[in-house]
């Protein structure tokens, strides 16, 4: 068969002679044949099909690395393998649409300071951390205040609890800081950076000099939260008797589950399920999740280490968390249901339900808000 030229080639695949020539350099898309002396390439009719999947997946956004590894599999593979890199590209945009959401409305006049006033809203929390019926330490974190939740899991080993500790008493600060909305993520990134700071100072008094943990947090201002997720503790909200998880596992398992390479059932049951692919290590690298999202009376969240999500099923955290009774009881249920199922691991919970408060009278100033405990 007559091989083609590049720039013949490249108007079949619709692509262009410059992403051939990348596309050879990475191995993506050999050519048939190079002549020794000009260095031409040539390709074989053949090739089209991969060219144009290549052209294809480009338009997806797709990066290169991944292309590869979806041309090297076999057609139904592939397919999986597409299917959950779109899985992911729409929980990325979807988080993307909520900060722009805020920010348009933030810029146009909308959700102001006066409109915030006139819907109070605040919180009633509970927060408790609980060794595991196989542990004789305990390195899981749980805070709940008035405008911060937060829950961290260390690692086994020395330092383990320290980290968690430090990482939630570096955001404890943003408690009596005035952080307008707009400011919230800003402000809980750079916290984060004091934490991440904090974690590495303790890892150097270590003897293995590393030190691990996780961190989930939501901060409270007005009618919105910010949330900042790094790890596998997790967020859930309810809302209208339905439970919504509003972090991503940050894991090598769950990075399989997204590439379409496991299902959910095969990674529950996976030998390196706790295999943490992001956390915060004291070495400056941290990577957490930020979102916003609105408050609405009558939510319910909750905050909780991978002791309480492992163990507990979801079905069962929604009857849990969709049941009678303030969030100090919702607590004592779901570390029953832990303890239940063998508790192997520690368990570190927040639960805190979203309600509206009056605004205070003249003569009530000074008094306190109704948020509490």
């Amino acid at each position: 068969m007559q091989l083609l030229t590049i720039g013949a080639f490249a108007r079949s695949a619709r692509l262009s002679p410059k992403a051939l020539r990348l596309y050879d350099e990475l191995g993506l898309l050999r050519p048939a044949a190079v002549d020794g002396e000009s260095g031409y390439r040539f390709y074989d009719p053949a090739q089209l099909e991969r060219a144009r999947l290549i052209a294809w997946l480009r338009r997806l956004g797709m990066p290169l690395a991944r292309i590869r590894r979806v041309c090297d599999l076999p057609a139904p593979a592939a397919a999986e393998e597409i299917a959950g890199y779109w899985e992911q590209v729409l929980a990325e945009t979807a988080a993307r649409g909520r900060l722009a959401t805020f920010l348009v409305d933030y810029l146009s006049g909308r959700g102001s300071a006066v409109e915030e006033a006139a819907t109070m809203l605040g919180i009633r929390y509970a927060a408790r951390s609980e060794s595991g019926l196989v542990r004789t330490s305990n390195e899981d974190t749980a805070y709940a205040g008035p405008r911060l939740l937060a829950v961290a899991d260390g690692a086994r080993g020395p330092g383990g609890d320290l980290a968690s500790a430090a990482a939630i008493d570096a955001l404890k600060p943003l408690e009596t800081l005035a952080v307008p909305a707009e400011d919230l993520l800003g402000a809980l990134a750079d916290a984060v950076g004091d934490a991440d700071r904090a974690i590495g100072d303790i890892a150097a008094s270590t003897p293995s000099g590393e030190v691990v943990t996780t961190l989930t947090a939501l901060l409270w201002s007005g009618l919105r939260l910010a949330l900042v997720h790094i790890g596998d503790t997790r967020a859930y909200f309810v809302r209208d008797g339905k439970l919504f998880q509003i972090t991503h596992d940050h894991t090598y398992v769950q990075s399989l589950v997204d590439e379409g390479r496991l299902t959910a059932e095969e990674a529950a049951s996976h030998p390196q399920r706790s295999l943490l692919a992001r956390a915060l290590t004291g070495t400056g690298g941290a990577q957490p999740d930020l979102s916003l999202h609105e408050a609405v009376a009558g939510d319910r969240y909750l905050l909780c280490s991978d002791g309480l999500s492992t163990v507990v099923p979801t079905e069962s955290l929604r009857k849990v968390l969709t049941g009678q009774g303030d969030p100090h009881h919702v607590l004592d249920e779901l570390v029953a249901r832990a303890y239940a199922a063998g508790a192997p691991d520690n368990i570190a919970c927040v639960v805190a339900d979203v309600v509206r408060l009056e605004p205070p009278a003249a003569t009530d100033v000074g008094r306190d808000s109704g948020t509490g405990r």
